[in-house]
């Protein structure tokens, strides 16, 4: 069976039609729905429990130390809430301050009803170079902490767990005196019972990632070169004993695998989705993530596109490219209260809409914005911002508010994206409109994109 295809145009269009037009957007400011915040689960991934996704990953807010591992959940992929920190920043010990804490990874044990998380655990120097394992009754739920250990004696650091289709739970690990390791975890999976696999010293790898489908072992991985992205690469087995075959490039060469490092690789119905961090060392808050398409199929993988923005049924895994959009400027829209245009180099027609927000409360307004479909979709604002921190803007959207967070915008890559999720009225009544938040400056605004149906 061959897993996840391009879709024909008709597929697509039948697609859009029917699941509407929320959109995953790669690299952008994702705002979680009840925090007003970028989403902060890096180096995670995600787990499917009755009914709804739940991503697990680091909180990147305030820098690279320990603040919380934090679990977010979601019906459809796009519109994430926080749920609970599952884990949180102690006085003392290996969850203590200037502790490093990294790409928690949660499975289900059946034997015992519990659910099991393992992470990368270490000192501010990444000397220790352990695991740390806790574990819940609820995947997000708060977590025991048990122990930190050197799994059979070998350093450890960045790490992926897998869960084999008979139930047996494997810890992939990097070893960096040894090599990539696959060990086998203890029935209870709260220990590695033994060895099962060594890619050895000359496999320089590391964010360790696996999947099964039909029979055959998918590990992926990516080369040590720091923060600094690279062309990640896979390799497959039918045994994890091995052997494996040699490794090689899934996304196009010289991409950097479009500049993200592999985390997950999520089954989505019959399809897969890549999941990759885009880290940013200086400023690690606004580190972003990389979700593509990814299609397998007998013993090859391939990420062929790089999408701005793209669809996916959260039930079948059936996948597109987004939808078509209009465009409506920010310096053309309607500017108040000392919201005026302002240059911006980068950004479409070389200008936006700028001093939004502030001590005057400054406002944009895009009136007569269209759609043609009364539905609930994804906005992608275009938007430049110069601080290091997050900014903020309540939109408000026919009537409806919520809050969105702007990532900074100072890493040369402007104008950056920021997602908005709403529900237009069909027609061209709709209006957009953005105001500051405390008295704090909302981003420069170039433009909306606004999908057509």
């Amino acid at each position: 069976m061959r897993y996840i295809t391009k879709l024909s145009l008709l597929a697509a269009s039948f697609f859009t039609s029917a699941y509407g037009s929320l959109q995953i957007i790669p690299g952008a400011t994702w705002t979680a729905t009840n925090t007003g915040k970028h989403v902060q689960a890096h180096g995670g991934s995600i787990t499917k429990d009755n009914g709804l996704y739940y991503l697990i990953g680091e909180n990147k807010e305030n820098g690279s130390a320990f603040q919380s591992i934090n679990c977010y959940s979601s019906p459809d992929l796009v519109q994430w809430t926080f749920v609970n920190s599952l884990l949180t920043l102690q006085g003392s010990g290996d969850l203590g301050p200037s502790r490093v804490v990294e790409r928690p990874k949660v499975i289900y044990n059946s034997g015992t009803g519990k659910w099991v998380m393992w992470m990368h655990i270490d000192s501010s120097n990444y000397g220790e170079a352990k695991v740390g394992v806790a574990t819940s009754s609820s995947i997000c739920g708060s977590y025991s902490y048990i122990r930190s250990f050197r799994p059979l004696g070998f350093e450890s650091r960045d790490m992926g767990l897998f869960k084999d289709t008979d139930g047996t739970g494997y810890l992939l690990t990097e070893d960096r005196a040894n090599g990539l390791r696959i060990d086998k975890l203890t029935s209870d999976y709260l220990d590695v019972a033994s060895a099962t696999y060594n890619f050895g010293m000359s496999a320089d790898f590391e964010a360790p990632a696996m999947v099964k489908v039909n029979g055959v072992y998918f590990m992926f991985g990516s080369h040590l070169t720091g923060w600094d992205t690279n062309d990640n690469i896979y390799t497959t087995a039918t045994n994890l004993a091995g052997p494996w075959s040699s490794w090689k490039t899934f996304a196009p060469s010289g991409t950097r695998t479009y500049d993200s490092q592999t985390t997950f690789v999520l089954q989505v119905g019959n399809s897969f989705m890549y999941m990759g961090d885009r880290w940013f060392s200086a400023n690690l808050m606004k580190s972003s993530y990389i979700w593509l398409p990814l299609t397998i199929s007998g013993t090859t993988a391939s990420m062929n596109t790089n999408y701005v923005n793209w669809v996916i049924d959260p039930n079948t895994g059936t996948w597109g490219g987004g939808p078509s959009e209009n465009s409506y400027e920010g310096e053309s829209a309607t500017l108040s209260n000392g919201a005026k245009s302002v240059s911006c180099t980068g950004c479409s027609g070389t200008k936006a809409a700028g001093y939004v927000g502030g001590s005057s409360n400054g406002i944009i307004k895009f009136n007569s914005v269209s759609s043609n479909a009364s539905t609930k979709t994804t906005i992608r604002i275009k938007q430049e911002n110069g601080d290091t921190s997050q900014r903020f803007a309540d939109v408000t959207v026919n009537g409806q508010t919520q809050r969105i967070a702007f990532l900074p915008t100072t890493d040369g890559n402007t104008p950056g994206s920021s997602t908005l999720h709403v529900n237009l009225n069909s027609g061209s009544s709709n209006t957009v409109q953005f105001v500051g938040v405390s008295g704090g400056w909302v981003s420069d605004i170039d433009r909306i994109m606004v999908p057509v149906s």
